[in-house]
């Protein structure tokens, strides 16, 4: 499973993999029951990961590169269901992170994703990236 067809649709908890498209919608297959099934995009919003960002206190960072600290962390991680306990591991974990602009509700989300992708063994890696050194090397 690759990290570029993730995604994450408004009104549904989890996260799902991007298995087709159609006009009307998509069809996913979630991460938790691994149930395909159709969405609409008329009733939900889709947000693929890679376009997800953090507010740090510098530069936005993408969502990526908090699970790479996460995954390189030797810190504990907390329970979704303590809201002081999350913060406390981000604080460690991520300090650049903007508290006053990323809700306990979103760090709660990001434990609970980073939980999901390494239950499923996704690598944390961008498609971009990858693409455009791939063009690099092709013109050198």
């Amino acid at each position: 499973m690759e990290y570029s067809k993730l995604i994450s649709i408004t009104g549904m908890s989890g996260l799902f993999e991007l298995v087709g498209s159609k006009t009307d919608g998509a069809i996913v297959r979630g991460l938790e029951d691994k149930v395909t099934k159709f969405v609409s995009s008329r009733v939900h919003n889709f947000s693929h990961l890679e376009s997800i960002e953090v507010f740090t206190i510098r530069e936005n960072v993408n969502l990526v590169e908090v699970f790479v600290a996460m995954d390189a962390s030797t810190e504990t991680l907390p329970s979704e269901k303590e809201p002081q306990a999350i913060k406390a591991y981000f604080t460690k974990v991520y300090p650049d992170m903007d508290f006053e602009r990323v809700y306990a509700s979103d760090m709660k989300k990001m434990v609970k994703w980073f939980n999901l992708l390494k239950a499923n063994d996704v690598a944390f890696k961008l498609s971009t990236a990858e693409e455009t050194e791939t063009t690099e090397e092709a013109e050198a």
